[in-house]
């Protein structure tokens, strides 16, 4: 056939070219090998080609096709385009490959293809997916045009590594002059993630009038995580505030609800709003169910415990996972029927994690379990997964009996074994600012004025009749030094730094990594009578809401 018209001669290429990417595509998915012997076949293959070859194979089940391709493209004298690169990122992102990535990187900078800055964002989105944090964020410095989406990966990455402070300050960063850019719906998903960490009440609110001022306060997921970091920052007023502006509402809604009335003490509520749920017709999923069990531990509601577990089963037909199982060993475990937690452990189908033994570990804890306690890290000593914290509570264990010569053997254990304990870390949120402080810490800045109100406070609590229960330290020492050591754990100092740095009357909320011990919980019960001060501590299992000396824990934790 003769063709005069140039144009009519180049539709005829273009036309033939997508039948034959068809062609490789269908026949890709089939088998790479006779792909492949389809694509030697073709004298001068175009990038449109290898592009629609190297896109099927990344989304194969077998992505590392991909990289082959690619370097076959190479050795053939094909110089990959960016998007040839962007398709076989996708599939080093898919088997989370490190490796590919770093190889990657340098065939990007090797083929000149440095300052395409989709092509660079997609790249550090892979470290970053890839548990390559570090080498993300000094990627993010070399992308020459920054967009919403490499501002994401960035916050993305800060969180991951428990960045978390960090991350609320790029949220300011990124729409700063003269290359600012507006945060997107993902980027407030993220902030919110990074608020219910810290519990950064101030931020959260600033983040929730930023997505009403865009127009998002329609958007579902954002609801639902607004619920949830308002719960997490013991903020329960709020995030039903969220809740009744609502005009959809799923699954996910009601099980924030009821996760965040459950981890605030709030047991009772928690269950009227499951049985508000069902009013409405919405079929309780598993995470529903985590939620209400979990209420049910925190608040000491056995009998209803065990109902919702035959519940979930019987008429929802939902099999218990390994956190159901978790919460019915502790709502047992605290209630102190820790032989029929430990036998419901031993009648789990699936093997029991470590999770749940450590779960009945703090129960043997809570009531003095030598034995049990024993045996239970024995159990996570054959899965290989005990942990410092494990230790820390068979020393607790020994102590509350007594047995300081079965502390100083786990302790001498320890040392040499090199197992290292996690620091207790607590933060406070004081005008905006994320405040953080460990035990004995002498790093704020206005740690002169923190110590000498600490010993104000001191002072003035034990006039009211807080006396330091020294159970809490365990260490065999005299009465006077286990005093001293358990006067500046680092919930103490947060509190104080409240006392001293806001107005008469503020509720002081701080956040803590580890379990509260039982001497910072009297601390903060007095403390609240004394000061007139709302009091909110979110430890690592739960919230502790301290008003006019009591707890809505009712001790009970």
């Amino acid at each position: 056939m003769y063709i005069e018209d140039r144009s009519q001669t180049d539709t005829c290429l273009i036309q033939g070219t997508a039948v034959l990417i068809k062609f490789l595509s269908q026949s890709i998915k089939l088998d790479m090998n006779y792909s492949l012997r389809v694509f030697s076949q073709i004298s001068e293959p175009n990038m449109s080609v290898c592009n629609a070859i190297l896109k099927e194979y990344s989304q194969s089940a077998s992505p590392e096709d991909a990289f082959h391709f690619y370097k076959l493209m190479k050795r053939l004298g094909i110089r990959p385009s960016p998007f040839s690169a962007s398709f076989v990122i996708k599939a080093c992102n898919r088997m989370q490959s490190v490796t590919g990535a770093r190889q990657m990187h340098t065939a990007i900078l090797r083929d000149g293809q440095q300052y395409d800055s989709l092509l660079l964002t997609s790249l550090m989105d892979l470290y970053a997916s890839s548990g390559s944090g570090k080498e993300a964020c000094i990627l993010f410095d070399e992308i020459p045009y920054r967009d919403t989406i490499a501002w994401n990966v960035l916050i993305s990455c800060y969180t991951r590594d428990c960045r978390t402070r960090d991350a609320l300050g790029l949220f300011e960063a990124m729409q700063a002059p003269p290359h600012g850019c507006e945060p997107d719906d993902v980027t407030c998903l993220l902030i919110i993630q990074a608020c219910s960490h810290l519990g950064a009440l101030r931020f959260a609110e600033q983040i929730h009038s930023y997505i009403n001022k865009q127009g998002y306060a329609n958007h579902l997921h954002l609801c639902n995580s607004l619920i949830d970091m308002y719960s997490k920052c013991g903020c329960l007023d709020k995030a039903y505030g969220v809740f009744k502006e609502m005009d959809m509402r799923n699954v996910v809604t009601w099980s924030a609800v009821i996760s965040g009335l459950a981890m605030n003490g709030y047991g009772r509520e928690a269950i009227k709003a499951f049985k508000e749920m069902r009013q409405m017709g919405v079929l309780p999923d598993d995470q529903t169910f985590t939620g209400v069990l979990s209420a049910c531990s925190h608040s000491a509601l056995v009998h209803e415990g065990l109902e919702f577990f035959y519940l979930m089963r019987s008429e929802f037909g939902i099999v218990p996972n390994i956190h159901h199982y978790g919460c019915m060993v502790d709502l047992l475990g605290r209630a102190g029927l820790l032989d029929r937690a430990y036998s419901l452990i031993r009648s789990m189908v699936a093997k029991p994690d470590a999770t749940i033994w450590r779960t009945l570990l703090g129960a043997c804890r809570i009531h003095g379990h030598v034995a049990l306690g024993e045996r239970v890290i024995g159990h996570l000593i054959e899965l290989k997964a005990q942990e410092a914290g494990d230790y820390v509570l068979l020393i607790n264990i020994y102590a509350s009996a007594g047995n300081w010569d079965k502390v100083a053997e786990v302790r001498r254990f320890m040392k040499d074994k090199q197992i290292q304990t996690e620091p207790g870390c607590s933060t406070i949120e004081v005008k905006g600012k994320i405040h953080e402080f460990v035990v004995d810490d002498d790093n704020h800045p206005r740690k002169k004025e923190i110590y000498k109100m600490l010993v104000e406070i001191e002072s003035q609590l034990k006039i009211a009749g807080y006396v330091a229960n020294v159970a809490a330290e365990l260490h065999k020492a005299e009465i006077v030094q286990k005093e001293s050591a358990l006067s500046y754990h680092s919930e103490k100092l947060a509190m104080a730094f409240g006392i001293l740095a806001t107005p008469p009357g503020t509720t002081l909320r701080i956040a803590k990594n580890l379990r509260t011990c039982v001497d910072c919980h009297t601390f903060a019960k007095v403390l609240s009578s004394v000061y007139n001060r709302t009091v909110i501590v979110r430890d690592r299992t739960r919230f502790h809401h301290f008003q006019d000396g009591s707890c809505s824990c009712k001790d009970y934790w």
